[in-house]
């Protein structure tokens, strides 16, 4: 049988040895050390900002961030249901509820249905938008960059500014991604809205095993995040506490790793395009991302006909030894979220039904991507 090709593993082949063993030989491996400050200061050289906070992963950082932006168990908030369940989840952590909203071409939320949404479903009280169902106020619109993709910010922002909601952008996908037209043509993923969140977890664009990065417009919030991140310590030798904070530092030795992978990322969004371009002269129709961005192009969708098809091909791409996977199931339909509102979920369904991810190492040769679209044509008789 030929050899195994995964669906999205690291490539771990720069100083990331070197780093580590630095790390340990210093014994700076907790969540102290310099590494943790050279990495924030590389996330945020690289995403045009100014500074950045290093967390433990990116649920963390969306944690944070909610609570940053005041987000209350008496509020709302917005979020994708095609989306991974770690948007969702950090809401429910504060108490919040979620409302689900639908995607629209890009995979992303809808402006136009979070429009319709608030202007039907809501109405303004003293400058404040209130759900007429819940009688609650509406704070907060998560957007995901899905796949790499990015959301419309333009609409989002305008739609934001107008019903004065806070905007966290969950951009754990799309680091690499920025937007090349528009409002905010040049801008990265992340930096527009209040706060943006990235991940490094191990499938993503670059890896820390764990880990994530916090990046915001207003230094304030973040200095209050990298303060609630490290158990909001005052004093760290009498051990003075003023809030309830939290164990959520990234760790010098993950930063160490981080810094290696950061001295790659131009090269592996380079990678990934290529990558991309080479299923599609394969004959491998991928779902195409925005024209009006550069994208990272983190994952790649393969549409099947229908969900027989799909997962038709994924058993049997299992069977040639190439790892896919579906995309994650609908928020609205697992079962902490199945009793929550919903605001017109119709090509989400659709998409869910379809979408196939195919492998996109970094470190996947043309040979494999050769492979995968030959077992593709055969299985699908294209």
């Amino acid at each position: 049988m030929a050899d195994f090709i995964p669906l999205s593993v690291p490539n771990l082949r720069g100083n990331e040895q070197k780093y580590m063993d630095e790390a340990i030989r210093d014994e700076w491996v907790s969540t102290a050390g310099p590494y943790i400050k050279k990495m924030e200061e590389q996330v945020a050289a690289f995403a045009g900002v100014q500074e950045a906070v290093a967390c433990q992963s990116g649920t963390a950082g969306l944690h944070l961030a909610l609570m940053e932006l005041g987000v209350t168990c008496e509020d709302i908030v917005l979020v994708p249901t095609l989306t991974f369940i770690a948007t969702v989840n950090p809401a429910s952590y504060i108490g919040a509820t979620p409302v689900f909203m639908d995607c629209d071409d890009t995979l992303c939320i809808d402006p136009q249905k979070l429009r319709e949404y608030c202007e039907q479903e809501c109405e303004m009280r003293d400058g404040v938008l209130y759900d007429k169902q819940y009688d609650k106020r509406v704070r907060c619109v998560v957007p995901v960059h899905v796949f790499g993709n990015l959301a419309d910010m333009d609409a989002i922002m305008e739609i934001a500014e107008t019903y004065h909601l806070m905007v966290l952008e969950d951009a754990c996908e799309s680091l690499g991604s920025r937007f090349a037209a528009g409002r905010f043509a040049g801008r990265h993923s992340g930096t527009i809205g209040d706060i943006g969140v990235f991940s490094f977890n191990g499938n993503k664009i670059i890896t820390t095993g764990g880990g994530g990065m916090i990046i915001s417009r207003h230094p304030e919030m973040l200095a209050h995040m990298r303060y609630l991140s490290q158990q909001a310590k005052n004093d760290p030798f009498r051990f003075v506490h003023d809030e309830v904070g939290y164990n959520y530092r990234m760790t010098n030795i993950q930063a160490a790793l981080g810094v290696a992978q950061m001295e790659q990322l131009p090269g592996f969004v380079q990678i990934k395009n290529d990558n991309y371009a080479a299923y599609l002269q394969e004959g491998v129709p991928l779902w195409p991302f925005r024209e009006d961005i550069q994208s990272n192009r983190w994952f790649y969708a393969y549409l099947a006909p229908d969900a027989q098809a799909r997962d038709r091909l994924m058993a049997e791409l299992e069977k040639r030894g190439i790892q896919t996977r579906p995309i994650w199931q609908l928020m609205h339909r697992l079962k902490p979220y199945a009793g929550c509102k919903t605001y017109r979920i119709e090509k989400a369904v659709w998409f869910h039904d379809r979408v196939v991810n195919l492998p996109c190492s970094t470190n996947l040769t043309r040979e494999q991507i050769h492979r995968v679209a030959q077992a593709i044509r055969e299985i699908m008789g294209e």
